[in-house]
């Protein structure tokens, strides 16, 4: 089994102790980036650490499990969408500015990657194109790269920014578009995958084909669907 560490703190940003687990000594950073109501310790739960077992103990990646706490932001209906908007960017910032501290603390090698499946696929590309000067790699598995659905029809310039396949599109500032073309970039979905998140998938690669940036859209076959099992095959061709 992997060298594996449970560390946390107590975030001002978040208000509350935020965990992150640790699986490996040497090797590219991963950010892993949860599932929809999953939590910093889902890929060792769901066997993708038990996966990459040898490539991790052989020193190629270490992987950060963070939570999301999307159950607060994204998926609480019971505030405003604004509200979830705004708590959503808090996380961001805290990724951002402590999680990503905290890597670099343990760990000098700068190809950072992010990584994750069905709902955390959103999170990792949205974190790696937003902050492209940081993220050198992103793995999206099974994704959906729009938000509106979670919103209730709102829409506001953090909600836009939020939206990959929206801002994507509309991105014109060269020093981001040369960020994000040196990134290494992997969608991939496969043939019986969420109708939504395997047409998200596509629509992320035509709209990334017309800006000119290099990646990989990756359709399995297989019968493979939208669960662990799946993610499990498909993750060693990635990390």
């Amino acid at each position: 089994m992997p060298k594996e560490e449970h560390v946390k703190w107590h975030s001002d940003r978040m208000g509350r102790e935020m965990d992150v687990m640790v699986h490996g000594h040497a090797g590219a950073p991963v950010i892993v980036f949860p599932s929809s109501w999953g939590r910093f310790y889902e890929w060792k739960d769901f066997l993708m650490i038990d996966t990459l077992a040898d490539k991790i103990d052989a020193g190629h990646i270490q992987l950060y499990g963070i939570d999301s706490h999307c159950y607060d932001s994204w998926y609480n209906d019971q505030i405003s969408p604004r509200e979830r908007v705004r708590r959503h960017n808090v996380w961001e910032d805290y990724v951002l500015s402590e999680v990503v501290p905290f890597i670099r603390s343990r760990n000098a090698n700068d190809f950072l990657i992010t990584a994750g499946v069905s709902f955390g696929a959103y999170l990792a590309v949205n974190f790696a194109f937003k902050h492209p000067d940081l993220a050198r790699k992103t793995i999206g598995i099974s994704g959906s790269y729009r938000v509106h659905r979670l919103l209730d029809g709102y829409h506001d310039e953090d909600a836009y920014l939020n939206c990959p396949v929206s801002y994507m599109g509309g991105l014109s500032d060269e020093w981001y578009l040369s960020q994000i073309r040196r990134m290494e970039i992997f969608l991939v979905t496969s043939d019986r995958d969420i109708g939504i998140c395997r047409e998200r998938t596509y629509d992320m690669g035509r709209v990334l084909t017309d800006k000119g940036i290099p990646h990989s859209l990756d359709d399995w076959g297989g019968e493979l669907i939208h669960d662990w099992p799946t993610w499990r095959k498909m993750i060693r061709h990635y990390l």
